[in-house]
């Protein structure tokens, strides 16, 4: 007997749109929710994760621990910043942008009140303090107004840093992450993408988020990271590098940077350089 394999999981889960619906002879009893212990220099974090969900929330994926290195690393992307984070699962990028400094944060996941819970449960056991987190349930292209309003009543405030880690394999909502990403996003403010080619077969495809980011200059794209780690799925099909590598993006607002022409070459010149 054939079996799915998880990156066939992926592909047909992308393509099914009732992800919350199972006949009533497929049912089958829920695995226990599970404990990932995330180490760190300065402290261990412990994210709970749900038994499993269709949304992928059930994993805490190589792409979210990377980014937490990766902001570990740089904490003044954090300190004192509004910090929006899309597709949370467990949030741990979100614990760890609380931890260093952030002067906001706002966690969300699809509405469903599952993943929502979780994502509570994870804040009240690893945070003494919640004063500057907003956990909001929210479908990415949808009305930016309550993630807003999260930081400021004011129009003007947007978020300095947007984080997302292992979405984009997610390729009919590559649109609507981006949507999300240009209300959002302060005109100095910064996109972290981080992520792994969990289908080496449709890697052009998940890459095609970064085109469509940069069509119509909305964003300017540059790799920050790339790094290999053990594989998610041992059983998967595919080059296993490939399947265990974790490439770190950055996005940028391109409509603060001038491109100037010298003697054949092109500068990049961000607004910030000429104050």
């Amino acid at each position: 007997m054939s079996t799915l394999c998880e990156n066939d999981r992926l592909e047909l889960e992308e393509q099914d749109l009732s992800l919350f619906e199972e006949p009533e002879e497929y049912k089958v009893p829920t695995p226990e929710p599970t404990f990932h212990l995330f180490k760190r220099k300065e402290e261990d974090i412990d994210i709970l994760s749900v038994g499993s969900h269709p949304l992928w929330a059930h994993v805490l994926w190589n792409a979210s621990k990377c980014l937490v290195w990766y902001l570990d690393r740089h904490k003044e992307l954090i300190r004192g910043k509004n910090i929006l984070e899309l597709g949370a699962g467990g949030a741990l990028p979100s614990i760890i942008s609380a931890v260093n400094g952030a002067k906001k944060v706002v966690i969300t996941d699809y509405p469903d009140e599952e993943l929502i819970e979780n994502i509570k449960y994870n804040i009240t056991t690893n945070l003494s303090s919640h004063e500057n987190i907003e956990i909001l349930g929210y479908i990415w292209g949808y009305n930016t107004d309550p993630l807003l309003n999260a930081i400021s009543q004011s129009k003007d405030s947007h978020f300095d840093l947007i984080i997302m880690s292992d979405l984009i394999f997610n390729h009919s909502q590559h649109s609507a992450l981006l949507k999300t990403c240009e209300k959002c996003l302060d005109k100095h403010g910064q996109i972290l993408v981080f992520f792994t080619h969990h289908r080496p077969h449709l890697a052009d495809r998940d890459m095609k988020f970064f085109e469509e980011a940069q069509k119509d200059n909305m964003f300017k794209v540059e790799k920050i990271v790339e790094e290999i780690m053990e594989p998610m799925f041992e059983k998967d099909s595919g080059s296993e590098l490939v399947r265990s590598t974790v490439y770190g993006y950055k996005l940028t607002h391109l409509n603060n940077v001038n491109n100037v022409q010298i003697d054949g070459y092109k500068l990049e010149v961000t607004l910030s350089d000429r104050l």
